[in-house]
């Protein structure tokens, strides 16, 4: 089936943990799994290295409650996979198109995925700072399990020990001073502007780049959620720091 894109609310509402929508589709994939599309949503789906949301989906004017246990999207439209609390047939054959349903994700899960990834984008600024601005950054993991951001190019094996320990105490200082996050969709060349003069060329320049802004810093095209003061991510560790075949990977812990 074609189904139009799903209105991402986080895009614009990040803190938004809220929100009703309209049932779009009901059914079971070819996986075995159940999942729900509705018209838009605030469930930030897995990817851009940050883990799915997770919670519920209750549907108006019933008991029905649609347990959320991943979330992927594909060309646009996002799937809300899980399963119906106390399932029978009769609940799901009221899982009609056009239902009105709320959405609730789940606090904590968000809170601690958004202080992750904005720890990781702290690391891209502080890499500048400790003369290290010159590695590209690139693929991030900000799951809890070991979260890493990934660079192009090396650090010589005599400097891996003191950059650790620069790059820790950097972060560490931005935290303690704070700092208002924001995420913002702009025409492309406003978005050049805030991000320093250029943006990587995996960009389209017909495009509208949503720009996450860390305090006073530059700002990176970025499509997660993200905490509202740089504060909130309350510390970092900066564990390890490998290199490898022209690959830097920074592997870093928040505080909790």
């Amino acid at each position: 089936m074609d189904w139009s894109p799903t209105k991402l609310l986080y895009y614009d509402h990040m803190f938004l943990l809220q929100s009703s929508a309209t049932l779009l589709s009901f059914f079971k994939g070819d996986d075995g799994r159940r999942a729900l599309i509705l018209d838009s949503t605030i469930f930030h789906p897995q990817g851009g290295g940050q883990p799915s949301d997770t919670g519920f989906i209750a549907i108006s004017e019933s008991d029905i409650k649609f347990i959320v246990q991943d979330v992927r999207s594909k060309d646009g439209v996002v799937f809300h996979y899980g399963f119906i609390e106390n399932s029978n047939e009769e609940l799901e054959s009221k899982l009609e198109k056009g239902k009105e349903v709320s959405l609730h994700v789940d606090e904590s899960r968000r809170k601690l995925n958004s202080r992750l990834h904005s720890a990781g984008h702290l690391l891209d600024i502080c890499m500048q700072t400790v003369g290290l601005g010159n590695l590209e950054p690139g693929k991030g993991y900000h799951f809890p399990d070991g979260p890493f951001v990934e660079y192009k190019g090396v650090v010589p094996q005599n400097e891996l020990q003191g950059k650790q320990k620069e790059l820790e105490l950097d972060a560490n200082a931005l935290i303690s001073r704070g700092g208002k996050v924001s995420a913002v969709v702009l025409p492309y060349a406003e978005a050049v502007e805030l991000c320093g003069g250029c943006l990587p060329d995996y960009i389209p320049k017909s495009s509208n780049p949503r720009i996450l802004k860390l305090g006073d810093n530059p700002g990176c095209p970025c499509g997660g959620t993200h905490v509202s003061d740089i504060s909130e991510i309350i510390s970092m560790k900066v564990t390890q720091i490998r290199t490898k075949k022209g690959v830097t990977k920074v592997y870093y812990t928040i505080g909790s």
